[in-house]
């Protein structure tokens, strides 16, 4: 990061989202010394990559205080009313079902009761069932036979290879032997049936789960992790893509418009959506902000070979590195131990609790 720029008063720049992405842009803006307010529908920053760990683990709550990000008198803002800006960074992220993602207005208390409560219907269930066995799910799953070893667990998946389609084959299958190592017991190839019918996240005595190959389970508690979407709801625009993203150029920047920029998942770039590639594009984003101030060439996002790291619980994980495989243990140090909580307090220039 370079040293502080010198901007007018004509330059204020307003992020929407307040995850990973705009967690990011917004630290970079204030490295730059660059005017800048965070809009987000929560007063803290939600951490999703550490939400699976939170719900079965007591005291491991996702949500963080993020005001010591902002510059003094620069809250973050929960408001309806219209803001001028000079540049826009949308970073709006995706919606999908609690415990993976937490899409509701909410304090930062409300959030950890949230998930303080999701720990114990887990720990008064005797059988876990978790539906969907892309990466949410497989985590899921490992995160809760990892704390739980006594409990039974059954992931249901629609398709037969585990975790995402874009991982190595090798990554997907190691995900199925550490499942099978934990005790997880794998229903593949299978869709749940009757899942408009089924509680989610609350324990019961007995919930029938049923798949359309006559699978019958009876379950405790039944957590879904499918169903990821574009989180469009801030926006509405003639550049959206069908899923709902943003089209952008090579420089991040909306089609059409100079001062608007997309970053993460809501923007429509060819690779998983992912909080590392958040961080990425945030970068970038603030770089050609910064640069366009400066009469200097834009930086160009080229997506590139695919990091992704899957944590299997805290002691097990695996994944791969721009594109080759990582073993085991690498990814426990890397991730599965931490989830990345700690460098995120450091992105928020603040000091972890104790």
């Amino acid at each position: 990061m370079g040293s502080q720029v010198s901007v007018d008063a004509s330059v204020h720049v307003v992020i929407v989202g307040g995850g990973f992405g705009g967690i990011a842009a917004a630290s970079q803006l204030q490295a730059w010394g660059v005017p800048f307010m965070l809009i987000d529908m929560r007063d803290s920053f939600h951490h999703n990559v550490a939400a699976l760990r939170a719900s079965v683990e007591s005291g491991s709550s996702p949500p963080h205080p993020c005001g010591g990000i902002l510059r003094p008198g620069v809250p973050l803002q929960r408001s309806h009313r219209a803001l001028p800006f000079s540049h826009l960074i949308l970073a709006t992220g995706s919606r999908g079902s609690f415990p993976g993602k937490f899409n509701q207005v909410a304090t930062l208390q409300e959030a950890v009761e949230a998930y303080e409560e999701m720990v114990r219907q887990v720990q008064n269930s005797q059988h876990v069932v978790v539906v969907g066995g892309g990466s949410a799910g497989v985590e899921m799953a490992a995160e809760v036979k990892t704390d739980y070893p006594e409990k039974k667990v059954t992931l249901i998946h629609s398709k037969t290879p585990l975790a995402d389609p874009e991982l190595l084959p090798c990554v997907r299958q190691e995900v199925k032997k550490i499942l099978l190592e934990k005790g997880v017991e794998l229903v593949l190839n299978e869709r749940v049936s009757n899942l408009e019918e089924l509680p989610l996240n609350e324990y019961h005595d007995s919930i029938r789960v049923q798949t359309d190959k006559g699978t019958q389970l009876v379950a405790n508690l039944v957590i879904l992790c499918t169903g990821i979407k574009i989180n469009s709801s801030a926006y509405s625009s003639d550049k959206m893509a069908g899923d709902g993203a943003l089209m952008v150029n090579e420089h991040l920047q909306v089609q059409g418009f100079r001062n608007i920029y997309a970053i993460g998942d809501c923007a429509h770039v060819k690779e998983p959506k992912m909080a590392y590639h958040a961080g990425l594009h945030a970068n970038i984003a603030v770089t050609n902000i910064v640069n366009s101030m400066q009469q200097k060439p834009l930086k160009t996002y080229t997506p590139g070979a695919l990091t992704f790291l899957l944590s299997m619980g805290r002691n097990d994980g695996v994944g791969q590195i721009s594109g080759f495989y990582v073993g085991r243990l690498m990814v426990r140090f890397a991730k599965s131990r931490d989830l990345f909580v700690s460098s995120s307090w450091k992105t928020m220039r603040q000091t972890a609790p104790a």
